[in-house]
Formats: structure tokens, C-alpha cells, sequence
């Protein structure tokens, strides 16, 4: 067992999650015990307490309890990733390079482990490495139940380039989605911040964003400014819609939360639009019956890019999962009948 470290963040180490700088230098450290000394307080940064997701800055001081040595771990070994597995997430590769892996996510595989979670993204990275010594890295993120377009870096020095990109909002992001009702005015902007509401679970199970006025904002502990554009693309009737959106800022259920603020939720949010909730816009609901309501209706349709090595500008299409594209169908909707880019001048 070693003592109490103290180490700084170097050259080159900046701009990392502090769990992934951790595993680089004690790579026989699990998650989960990570996750432990973040909640005891025993992992700290500038003498602050953190979380494992916390970014890591150069120069910053990083306290760390006393490690077992790799011989004396004795948790079970990390099961390695199953051949079927393996095969599910090098189909969903949408494009891969010698920088960059792009997959079209499945709808209902975390990105990353959590509270109960033992497969996802992260976790099935090793299947991903066609050939490098390292997993490729997550550079954003995507809720469990949103398919879609999901990006990884294959080098540290990319995934700092993509994470720089993603906050500065030079890439740009198009969902597709399905909502209760047609919203008014059929194109528009969607301003409200995001505060997050505690979940009543032991866990924080049930936590979920609360909109308010973006005048409240500066004054509300926690809350953060939050933009999303929306383009109706079709509708069904008055009943519901297919709409494309843009998220402008990346908050934690942006989309989910502004379009059931709206009174148009995403069909199939359990969390935000309810199984039976009453809609108090022109919709019906988040729910349109029978296989249409069972499954979230939220698809990172593209992601334009500039490529980090080569500059290059790059524009990346993934196609519905199979529960939208039957939706799609049934209704008689067609993907080619709508432009690229909605929001576009010349669209």
C-alpha cells in the first residue's frame, strides 16, 4: 500500500477528466474505486473536493489517498469484451481514420458506466482500437437512449483538440426527434435555462432538468443558460411532429427538457413527457400508442466537423435505429424529402 501522493499536473496533461489522468497513471485503479474516493473526499484538487468527470488543468495539485499496489488488488479482473460485443460496436462505426472513430450509437447503451452499469461505450472501447495500443477516447456525450451520431479520438492529442471544439462550438450538431403536437411558430429559438431538480431515489434516481426564464438564471444556484434551435420538418396531423433540433449549448437534457417546456415533448420520454401525462400544448402527449411510445424518439442525426489534423470539413450522417425508422415508415415519412441542414439559408 503506498502513502498519501501529491502530485502536479504536467505539460501535456492538461484538459483531462480526472478519472481517465488516474487510470494513465495507476492503470490497475478500477472506476468504481475512483468513484469511492471521489464521494469520501480522500481524491482532492487544490485541496477541493471533486468528481470523477472533474478536468484537470496544468499546473493543479492533485492529493491522492494511499493506493494498493497492483499486486495487491483483489477485485475480480475486468472481463474482457464479448465477441458479440466486439462485432455490435465495430458495425456501428459510421467512420474511422487514423484520428477520429465516429459510431451511430445504439439507442439504450450508456457512453459511459454509472450506478449499475457495466456495459457501455467507454467499457467496449478496447474493441475499437483497429490496430493502436490505447482505446479511443470519448470527446462528448449522448444520453443512454439517444441513438446517434457519438465521435471518439484516437489519441490524447486529438481528444484535446475535439473537447476544445466541441466547447467552443465549432461543430454542429442536427437532431432528429418526434414530438406530441406541431409546434408554433414552425421554426424558432428555445431560451430557457436549465436547473437541475434532485431525484428521489438513495441515489439521486429520478433527477431531471427544471426550466426557468432566462432572466433567473444569474440568480438561481446551479443554473445555466441554455439554447436550442427547432425547424418543423413534417407533421402528422396536429398530433405530433418530426422536427430537427440544434442544440446550441450542451446541457444535461437540453432537448428533452426545452421541447416538454414547450408543451411538444419527445415521444417516448418516459422522464419528460410522461406515460400518460396530460399535454397542455396542442399535442397528445408524449405518448401516440402501441411500439411508437415504448422506445425515446432522439436521433443525432449529423455532425459537421473540422477535422483536427487535417482540416478538412467533414459532415457525418448516421441512419435511424430501427424503432424510429419503423415510425418513419408507418407514418410515410421519408429522410430524403428533407435538406441536410433545415436551419441553412438555402434550405
Amino acid at each position: 500500500m503506498s502513502g498519501v501522493q501529491t502530485i502536479t499536473v504536467g505539460p501535456g496533461d492538461g484538459d483531462q477528466r480526472l478519472d481517465r489522468w488516474l487510470k494513465r497513471m495507476f492503470p490497475h485503479l478500477a472506476q468504481g474505486r475512483i468513484e469511492k474516493m471521489c464521494r469520501k473526499g480522500e481524491l482532492r484538487v487544490d485541496g477541493g473536493r471533486v468528481k470523477g468527470s472533474t478536468r484537470l488543468q496544468v499546473g493543479q495539485q492533485v492529493r491522492i489517498p494511499p493506493l494498493p499496489e497492483p499486486g495487491e488488488v483483489s477485485s475480480q479482473p475486468k472481463p474482457s469484451v464479448s465477441d458479440a460485443d466486439a462485432r455490435m460496436i465495430r458495425e456501428a462505426v459510421l467512420y474511422r481514420d487514423d484520428h477520429i472513430i465516429a459510431l451511430n450509437k445504439p439507442p439504450g447503451l450508456p457512453v459511459q458506466g454509472g450506478s449499475g452499469q457495466t456495459r457501455h461505450v467507454d467499457g467496449l472501447s478496447e474493441a475499437l482500437r483497429f490496430g493502436y495500443d490505447e482505446n479511443p477516447r470519448l470527446v462528448h456525450r449522448l444520453d443512454r437512449d439517444t441513438s446517434g451520431v457519438l465521435l471518439m479520438a484516437r489519441t490524447r492529442a486529438v481528444a484535446k483538440e475535439l473537447t476544445a471544439a466541441f466547447r467552443a462550438r465549432e461543430t454542429r450538431k442536427i437532431y432528429w426527434a418526434v414530438v406530441a403536437g406541431v409546434p408554433q411558430p414552425r421554426m424558432g429559438t428555445v431560451r430557457y435555462g436549465l436547473v437541475k431538480a434532485p431525484g428521489h431515489g438513495k441515489g439521486g434516481e429520478g433527477e431531471k432538468m427544471r426550466c426557468l426564464h432566462p432572466d433567473a438564471v444569474a440568480g438561481t444556484e446551479g443554473a445555466k443558460h441554455a439554447t436550442t434551435d427547432y425547424a418543423v420538418l413534417s407533421e402528422l396531423g396536429r398530433r405530433a411532429s418530426w422536427v430537427a433540433l440544434v442544440p446550441v449549448t450542451g446541457r444535461t437534457h437540453q432537448l428533452r427538457a426545452h421541447m416538454a417546456e414547450l408543451g411538444h415533448p419527445i415521444v417516448g420520454d418516459g422522464k419528460y413527457g410522461g406515460s400518460g401525462q396530460e399535454n397542455l400544448g396542442d399535442g397528445w402527449g408524449a405518448q401516440l400508442g402501441g411500439e411508437i411510445s415504448r422506445k425515446l424518439h432522439l436521433h443525432a442525426r449529423s455532425l459537421a466537423l473540422t477535422h483536427p489534423v487535417s482540416g478538412a470539413r467533414l459532415q457525418i450522417t448516421a441512419p435511424l435505429p430501427d424503432h424510429m425508422a419503423r415510425t418513419w415508415d408507418y407514418v410515410a415519412w421519408n429522410p430524403a424529402d428533407v435538406p441536410t441542414d433545415p436551419f441553412a439559408e438555402d434550405a
